[in-house]
């Protein structure tokens, strides 16, 4: 007597398919996840960017306390009349030039104080005079240029100068 092995059939296919639609599932889990985490990473970027560029307005507040008087002013320009290290006179000057803050140095562009990936959407400085001093009210406005929603970050300070007294 001959036995006959018995065999499985249609289970392969079904199998195949299984492990087709597991792949799958897990693919796009995968694809989903990464997408996340770039979108993730590119908004951490923008705010990190926009958070770096309070550095500009901590300069503009540095220079502005040192000096001891101002040169002149308008809404988007700022000369200031300061002295260096070893007590020359110099004059500071910052020039908002299209969606540049550009940094004079004794009428020497030293260059932009915005990295080329933000983008100075606006500002204004205001002179406060009192009987105790001159004040400077500085608003600026940045945005990033990698933000595809173009959210815009403002900065405020009123700094006193104080390289007079």
């Amino acid at each position: 007597m001959i036995k006959i092995n018995k065999t499985k059939h249609g289970y392969a296919i079904l199998e195949l398919l299984f492990y087709i639609v597991f792949f799958s599932i897990l693919s796009l889990v995968v694809i989903n996840a990464m997408i996340t985490m770039a979108r993730i990473f590119r908004e951490t970027t923008v705010y990190a960017e926009l958070v770096q560029s309070g550095v500009i307005m901590e300069r503009i507040g540095r220079e502005i306390r040192t000096s001891y008087d101002i040169s002149s002013i308008s809404s988007s320009d700022l000369a200031l009349n300061t002295t260096d290290s070893i007590g020359a006179n110099k004059t500071i000057r910052f020039l908002l030039s299209g969606t540049d803050l550009q940094f004079f140095e004794n009428a020497v562009l030293t260059g932009n104080l915005n990295t080329p990936n933000i983008v100075v959407t606006g500002l204004t400085f205001s002179q406060i005079t009192t009987v105790q001093g001159k004040t400077v009210k500085v608003v600026l406005s940045l945005r990033s240029s990698n933000d595809k929603l173009n959210r815009v970050q403002d900065f405020y300070d009123t700094i006193v100068l104080r390289g007079g007294y």
